[in-house]
C-alpha cells in the first residue's frame, strides 16, 4: 500500500483549527487563545452553562473577567471603541447576563481597555454565530487544568481569513421558478464553515458584458415566512423579477442570516425593538455591530461563474465596497425596491438614515 506524502493527516489548516475552536464554543467549553506565551481560556457567555461558569470561575481563582465589545460598552455609558474587560471576582452568571445583555445595563464601577487577545476570543464567538460577551482568565505555560480544551493561536485566526474565498461549484441544475421561469441553481460550497451557498442564474446573462447581480443574505422571517418588519422577501422576489426584465443575470444568496449575526441574535435584537429600539441600537445591546455581513463568498463565487463585472441590484453602498474589495468589477447598480408598510417603516428609515441605503425617504414618510 502506497501513502501519498503530499497530505499530512498529523497536522491541522489554519481554518480546521479555528472550526474545532467554533465548536467547542457553541458546546459551551472554554477555548484556549495563544499570542507567543500569553494565554488565555475563554467562554462564550452566550450559551455557557451555569455550573459551568461557576466551575471556570473556581479554577480561575475568581481572577476572571467579562470581555464586552465597544459598541455594548458605549449602551453601558463607556466609551471605549477595542471594548472593556469587567472583573468578574464574586458575580454570578445571572448578573454576568445582565451585565452583558440586558436592555439599560448597569455600568460597571471597576473597568479596563480590552486586550487583542480578549477581542480574539470575540472573533471566535462570532464566526461561533454567538454573542461576543466573553468570560475570560489568564493562565500560565504550564497550567494542566485546561489541558483537554481546544487551543488557537492569533496568528492562525489571522491566517484562516485566506479560506473565506475557498470556493468550489459541487451542483448545478435547472429549477423553474413561479413567475420567472427557469433557473439553474448552482451550488457552491467552501469558506471557513463549509457552508453550501447558492446562485440563482436566471435566463441567459452575457458572460462578455456586466452582468446584472444581486447579493441577497438569507431572512428566515421576511424571505420564507412573509414578516412584515423588513422588505426583505419583497426584495428577493422582486430582485428575481428585475433580473429576467435584464435578459438574465445572477442572484448570489448568501446565508448571513441577521446581517451575519445568525438567527439567535436576531431574535435577540426583535425583543428589543419590541421594547422601542430601532434595529442597529438593538444589536448595539447585544454587542454587535450594524452589519457583520462579507462578501468573499459572492466574490469568489461569481468568479468561478466566470462574471467579473456586474450591474449590482442593491440600495445597500457596503455591498458595491465589499465586491469591488473582492476583486469584482461594479460598473452600475440597480435599486430593488420594496412594499413599506406601518410594519416596517421604521426599519427602513433607519437603513437609510444610519446605515446608508439609498430608499427614497419621501416614500418612507408617505407610508406614516
Amino acid at each position: 500500500m502506497t501513502h501519498d506524502p503530499g497530505f499530512d493527516f498529523t497536522t491541522l489548516s489554519p481554518e480546521a483549527e479555528v472550526e474545532r475552536a467554533v465548536a467547542e464554543l457553541r458546546f459551551g467549553r472554554p477555548v484556549i487563545m495563544r499570542d507567543g506565551n500569553r494565554r488565555i481560556a475563554a467562554l462564550a457567555l452566550d450559551c455557557v452553562a451555569p455550573a459551568v461558569f461557576d466551575q471556570f470561575a473556581r479554577a480561575m481563582d475568581d481572577r476572571h473577567s467579562l470581555v464586552l465589545t465597544g459598541e455594548r460598552a458605549e449602551r453601558i455609558g463607556i466609551s471605549a471603541k477595542d471594548g472593556i474587560a469587567v472583573p468578574l471576582a464574586g458575580v454570578g452568571f445571572d448578573e454576568a447576563s445582565r451585565l452583558a445583555y440586558a436592555l439599560s445595563g448597569a455600568k460597571p464601577v471597576v473597568w479596563s481597555p480590552a486586550d487583542p487577545l480578549s477581542a480574539a476570543a470575540q472573533e471566535l464567538a462570532r464566526l461561533a454565530l454567538l454573542l461576543p460577551a466573553m468570560v475570560t482568565g489568564e493562565i500560565g505555560p504550564e497550567d494542566g487544568r485546561f489541558s483537554a480544551c481546544q487551543g488557537i493561536g492569533l496568528e492562525t485566526l489571522r491566517q484562516s481569513d485566506a479560506a473565506r474565498q475557498n470556493f468550489q461549484q459541487v451542483v448545478r441544475t435547472r429549477v423553474p421558478l413561479k413567475d420567472i421561469g427557469d433557473a439553474d441553481f448552482a451550488v457552491f460550497r467552501g469558506g471557513l464553515a463549509q457552508k453550501d451557498q447558492i446562485a440563482i442564474i436566471v435566463g441567459k446573462p452575457d458572460l462578455g458584458a456586466p452582468v446584472p447581480v444581486r447579493i441577497h443574505s438569507s431572512c428566515i422571517t421576511g424571505d420564507l415566512s412573509g414578516s412584515l418588519k423588513c422588505d426583505c422577501g419583497d426584495q428577493l422576489r422582486n430582485g428575481l423579477k428585475q433580473l429576467k426584465a435584464a435578459g438574465g443575470g445572477v442572484l448570489v444568496y448568501l446565508d448571513q442570516e441577521g446581517r451575519g449575526t445568525g438567527i439567535g441574535a436576531k431574535m435577540r435584537a426583535y425583543g428589543y425593538q419590541h421594547q422601542g429600539l430601532d434595529t442597529i441600537d438593538a444589536d448595539a445591546e447585544l454587542g454587535l455591530g450594524s452589519d457583520h455581513r462579507r462578501y468573499e463568498a459572492a466574490a469568489s463565487m461569481l468568479r468561478l461563474l466566470g462574471i467579473p463585472s456586474v450591474i449590482l441590484h442593491t440600495n445597500n453602498p457596503t455591498k458595491i465596497d465589499g465586491l469591488r474589495a473582492n476583486g469584482i468589477d461594479v460598473s452600475g447598480h440597480v435599486r430593488v425596491t420594496g412594499t413599506v408598510t406601518a410594519d416596517n417603516v421604521n426599519y427602513l428609515r433607519t437603513k437609510t438614515l444610519r446605515a446608508g441605503h439609498t430608499l427614497e425617504l419621501e416614500s418612507l414618510i408617505a407610508a406614516e
